[in-house]
């Protein structure tokens, strides 16, 4: 029993609700009036403040997602055209990037760490769904992108993936499990192909 109530108690953080409740699938919200209306309000903003703004206005961007809850270093940088779910749930540490049309599904903390790219149209997802639960229940796993790491162009991380310090993951890669420190990864699902070795 205790560990229902632990469940429901993280469901309902952050505005996820019950499924078994809400009933999804009969057209019930899958979060809370709140959380809808604050994504509501900073889709608007994007929209009318940032999305159409040239790459070089990397500081006037960060305005924006600052106020909106996102954490992030005064040299991180953010592209206009990138698709942002929940700014709350942005870290981003120094020199990150996060290039053209890529998505960042919010749904849990996506954390970028120094010095690391995630490429154009790349997607790293933090939500998925209880397959075996009868209400098909919303869950969230947060994504930890190490230092110096590069999620390359259109490739895909999902819930809950740590990519290590260093690592790569290819074009078009998807990744599903954590990627090892310091190594390459391609294809889906993602291989590890060899060690990254830095020339000095």
């Amino acid at each position: 029993m205790a560990g229902a109530d632990s469940d429901r108690t993280y469901r309902s953080q952050g505005g996820l609700r019950d499924a078994s409740q809400a009933r999804p699938w009969e057209g019930g919200a899958t979060f809370s009036l709140g959380n809808r209306l604050y994504r509501a309000m900073f889709s608007v903003a994007w929209c009318l403040l940032a999305s159409w703004t040239p790459p070089p206005l990397y500081r006037w961007r960060r305005v924006v997602l600052l106020a909106f809850g996102a954490r992030m270093h005064p040299t991180s940088k953010v592209y206009g055209s990138v698709r942002i779910w929940s700014p709350r749930n942005l870290v981003m540490d120094a020199h990150a990037a996060v290039g053209p049309r890529a998505t960042l599904y919010t749904m849990a903390t996506i954390t970028l760490g120094a010095y690391s790219i995630v490429s154009q149209g790349a997607h790293l997802c933090t939500g998925s769904h209880d397959v075996e639960d009868p209400h098909f229940q919303l869950i969230r796993k947060p994504i930890r992108v190490g230092e110096r790491a590069w999620v390359a162009a259109d490739a895909f991380v999902g819930p809950g993936v740590v990519v290590g310090d260093g690592a790569i993951l290819g074009a078009c890669g998807c990744a599903m499990t954590d990627l090892e420190p310091w190594s390459i990864y391609r294809g889906n699902p993602a291989a590890k192909v060899r060690e990254r070795r830095i020339r000095f």
